[in-house]
């Protein structure tokens, strides 16, 4: 099934100015809307050979600790390509600015005609991202989740543990983030939204504590150890979207029984899978697609000792699925 069949064939008559969708729009388009099933959706098209998703474009600033990328691509028999902007600026955080920004632009297939401009502002990257962690948990965690690991404080991490309710009726928490205050608010904003959230000043504890353990963070060198792995666990690792980003040791990949890419030729360029395969822990043929776990053409978690490893550096079919939410969501509105 392509992700983005429900589509309207036409969104605006041909020749029509494009729709512009601000943020507050995208928001009331997504509210109750359950981001899961499409997303998974477009995994399994993206796996399937059903998806055309060109190279990632990428603009560093490493003086402003800042990276800015570019996805796009279309689902075979979808109406639209997508094209999309983010930028992660992390010293924003220093200067109270969000650190994530874009927008995404949607195009007519048959006419190249530009039909929506979305300004999500970075939200809807954020939230495919945070879906897509919840899928990943949803095929490789363990039946029974006691604990949940998070790694980071920011933005993501908040996004990650939201979407994880969709998924393990779990809601204790252990998380660890660089600064005490940052992390002290994470704390009291998921309490607010139903967890029961412990923090530590021990990265290596999280690890060690917790059976689904997701790492969202902008670091450029291992939080995550091997000598803590426990049998059983799950790790999603969420922030090494770009080269020279990393957040767990390479010698955890060796030893998981399960290591499963967003994209096998993407997170061989960038990612957790990209370190371990140069520093000789991996080879790309031991990695398997999240798109074929799902549909069941490659293997996943197989018993409760497993140690799963899922490597996420965000796929252009997410925003595409994302992008088909809004502008479906807006159009069906509009024409009530």
């Amino acid at each position: 099934m392509a992700a983005t069949a429900r589509l309207p064939s036409a969104g605006r008559s041909p020749g029509a100015p494009p729709r512009i969708i601000g943020l507050d729009e995208i928001r009331a388009a997504l509210a109750g809307v359950d981001l899961i099933p499409g997303i998974e959706a477009a995994f399994v098209a993206y796996s399937s050979g059903r998806a055309v998703v060109p190279p990632v474009g990428e603009l560093l600033l490493p003086d402003m600790q800042a990276d800015v990328h570019i996805k796009y691509g279309y689902i075979a028999g979808a109406p639209y390509y997508v094209i999309k902007i983010a930028s992660g600026f992390y010293l924003n955080t220093e200067k109270g600015l969000p650190t994530g920004n874009g927008l995404m632009l949607v195009f007519r297939r048959d006419t190249g005609e530009l039909a929506a401009i979305l300004l999500d502002e970075g939200l809807l990257t954020d939230l495919r991202t945070g879906a897509a962690g919840a899928v990943a948990a949803k095929h490789l965690a363990p039946a029974r989740v006691r604990r949940i690991g998070i790694v980071g404080s920011g933005t993501q991490a908040r996004h990650q543990l939201r979407m994880l309710k969709t998924v393990t009726p779990c809601r204790d928490v252990l998380a660890w983030g660089r600064h005490p205050e940052r992390l002290a608010r994470y704390r009291d904003e998921m309490a607010a939204e139903g967890f029961t959230v412990e923090t530590t000043a021990d990265v290596g504890g999280v690890l060690a504590a917790c059976d689904l353990v997701v790492t969202a963070t902008a670091a450029r060198a291992p939080l995550l150890l091997r000598d803590q792995l426990r049998p059983g666990i799950h790790i999603t690792a969420v922030g090494a979207d770009s080269p020279g980003k990393q957040e767990l040791d390479p010698l955890i990949l060796r030893r998981a029984d399960v290591v499963v890419a967003d994209s096998v030729s993407q997170c061989l360029e960038r990612g957790e899978i990209a370190h371990a395969v140069r520093s000789r822990c991996l080879r790309p043929d031991d990695v398997v697609e999240l798109g074929a776990v799902i549909a069941g053409t490659a293997r996943g978690r197989t018993g409760p000792e497993d140690i799963t490893v899922a490597d996420l550096t965000g796929v252009a079919v997410q925003d595409i699925e994302i992008a088909r939410t809004v502008l479906e969501a807006v159009l069906a509105g509009e024409r009530t």
